[in-house]
């Protein structure tokens, strides 16, 4: 039995300390807040046009569309290809919510293959067993910050005629050899929710793709459809991104890569640590498909709940993605699924914990997390 005891002496570790970020570039980000507030241009505009082709450029893609939200960025993707009630979208239980819930909000219905235990990523070798006469996507997510295997997945895609829309809400400059993602699907979809890689000061979100049609379908439904205004052509939404993020983002956009480094080195000096230590504390694994960008360092750990316990005792932040898959959420229970269909999203659920990453993190916080989980596996 491990007996709890708090460090107070101990210099906390949060999981993600965003104040860290934002005492470094605070000069810039007023300065570009104040430049939208002088112009009195909060919706769409200048900003937003300037960051979509930063953000396009930056993810190998031609065409960026900002959006209000990385979940709006799913909806607004599906209702660009036209997803009618009925129609399945092929994806994996073990995400955020929003994968399977945009499917969902437009009378889609999502069909889960399970992950690939090591990467927990979709694997492909499940997908084309579920294809049906009703399949018209395959909505693979980047979960972590590692690419999930595309080219098998693009090639069931083309062989079955089904769109391909990136879930890269957490892959921000992840690369699947050599290629960006958001650049390798029909459309890509990210996230600038306030705890990614890049992040805004609220919610906002990016598609990307090279099909000039697609990006011009989804800039026209963002807006209620409307061209010009007032003129409905489609039914759409408001799906806007706001000028502030905008400018907010493009100076974080600047930094991207320094701090894509710095979570990369924090990830290897958690691996020589652990090492050292003898600690097997199921670390990340990196399959070797390109630049893993470490959205989350996720370990795994048969007594996942005692070790967070003592974790957030010695003032550690962790944090559980996800503790329940998809196919198990109770507003899910009309698709059928019980416990055993999906094992490893399920194994996972119930055994991985993310632990601190983010650019900021000192040796010294390292080392202080590794301290840790060896007194824990001493005691």
């Amino acid at each position: 039995m491990h007996t709890l005891q708090t460090n107070e002496s101990a210099t906390p570790v949060p999981l993600l300390d965003l104040k860290a970020q934002y005492t470094a570039l605070r000069d810039e980000i007023h300065a570009a807040m104040g430049r939208v507030i002088e112009s009195q241009h909060f919706i769409l505009g200048p900003e937003v046009e300037a960051l979509e082709r930063e953000v396009a450029a930056y993810s190998h893609c031609k065409y960026g569309i900002g959006v209000s939200s990385g979940t709006d960025a799913l909806l607004v993707a599906l209702m660009a290809i036209d997803l009618q009630p009925g129609d399945e979208v092929i994806t994996t239980p073990y995400t955020f919510f929003a994968t399977a819930g945009s499917i969902v909000r437009l009378g889609g219905r999502p069909v889960f293959v399970d992950i690939d235990p090591r990467t927990y990523n979709i694997d492909p070798a499940g997908i084309e067993a579920v294809i049906t006469p009703r399949t018209k996507a395959i909505m693979p997510v980047h979960l972590f910050g590692q690419m999930a295997d595309m080219d098998p997945i693009m090639a069931i895609a083309e062989q079955h005629g089904l769109t391909v829309i990136e879930d890269a809400a957490q892959a921000i400059g992840a690369e699947y050899k050599g290629r960006r993602a958001g650049s390798i699907g029909h459309l890509g979809c990210f996230s600038f929710f306030p705890s990614k890689n890049l992040g805004g000061f609220g919610d906002g979100g990016m598609v990307t793709t090279n099909d000039s049609d697609l990006a011009d379908k989804v800039k026209l439904l963002r807006g209620h459809g409307a061209r010009p205004k007032y003129y409905h052509k489609v039914v759409g939404g408001n799906f806007r991104l706001d000028a502030l993020q905008a400018a907010v983002l493009r100076v974080k956009l600047n930094y991207l890569d320094e701090w894509t480094a710095a979570r990369q080195c924090n990830a290897e000096r958690y691996r020589q640590l652990f090492a050292a230590a003898s600690v097997d504390a199921g670390l990340p694994y990196d399959v070797g498909f390109g630049r893993h960008i470490y959205n989350q360092f996720v370990i795994r750990s048969e007594r996942r709940d005692a070790l967070m316990a003592y974790l957030k005792a010695h003032q550690i932040g962790t944090e559980i993605y996800y503790p329940v898959p998809m196919h198990l959420q109770e507003c899910f229970a009309e698709l059928g699924h019980r416990s055993g269909d999906f094992s490893f999203s399920e194994s996972a659920a119930l055994h991985t914990l993310a632990i601190p990453v983010y650019p900021e993190l000192s040796d010294d916080m390292i080392k202080a997390v590794v301290t840790a989980f060896s007194q824990f596996w001493e005691a």
